[in-house]
């Protein structure tokens, strides 16, 4: 992740906060979290980016899904994941120790957009599984709206500006996170799972209203990536992978 650690630090329970501001836009992600979820459920997974661990705990109380393991490189949200039951150690998802061979599935649940060399990461994350083991990617694709606005935000430095007015989020993504992103493609981040030798299995997508109505109500996914705001993509490590 080529974020600054510390400035996530000074914004870990803002994180939290955000969040809370925007409950059904939290809901309408953590479905498609659920939805995407292979069966049966995978027993050991990790989490690359956990952030404050929220997702784990939503999805572990409403849908009996358990993330087990977690790496973050801010101690700040690290130390709030930890109080929420999760393993987590401090480091990126270009120098955390994924291990060999150790997990069942890996997570990275809006943390893409912080990883530079998306091959690379996957490719760690390639030999951090078991064979038949699965990685999950979910974020903002660039192409969607919400991936256009937050580029004009990053390139304008502020959610205040006249060219925000009337079609910015009503409560925008805090700026510290919108600045350190990189905001790939979905084509890019399936390219670079194929390329680590993962076969994809399914996409599934979530918040296809404009931005200035997301989280207004709770939305259910649908399968695809052509119209969604947040799409995730589920690969599996198959004899088929070459990497």
């Amino acid at each position: 992740m080529t974020s600054d650690a510390n400035g996530f630090d000074l914004f870990a329970n803002d994180y939290d906060a955000w969040f809370s501001e925007n409950q059904p836009l939290l809901e309408s992600e953590v479905r498609l979290l659920a939805h995407l979820w292979p069966e049966p459920k995978p027993e050991r997974v990790l989490s690359v980016g956990c952030g404050t661990g929220l997702f784990e705990a939503v999805l572990k109380r409403d849908f009996d899904i358990v993330v087990t393991d977690g790496i973050e490189p801010a101690e700040g949200m690290a130390a709030i994941a930890r109080t929420r039951g999760m393993e987590v150690a401090i480091g990126t998802a270009e120098d955390g120790d994924f291990g060999e061979g150790l997990f069942d599935m890996l997570v990275f649940n809006g943390s893409s957009s912080y990883v530079s060399d998306l091959k690379g990461v996957f490719e760690r994350a390639f030999h951090a599984l078991r064979p038949g083991g699965y990685v999950m990617v979910i974020d903002v694709p660039r192409e969607s709206s919400f991936g256009i606005l937050y580029c004009l935000a990053a390139a304008l430095d502020t959610w205040d500006h006249p060219l925000m007015a009337g079609v910015a989020p009503k409560s925008p993504y805090p700026m510290p996170f919108v600045r350190a992103a990189n905001w790939h493609t979905t084509a890019e981040r399936i390219d670079a799972l194929e390329a680590a030798g993962f076969v994809v299995e399914n996409t599934a997508q979530t918040l296809t209203t404009h931005p200035v109505r997301a989280g207004e109500e709770v939305e259910f996914p649908r399968d695809g990536h052509d119209s969604g705001d947040y799409v995730g993509v589920l690969a599996r490590k198959t004899k088929r992978g070459h990497a």
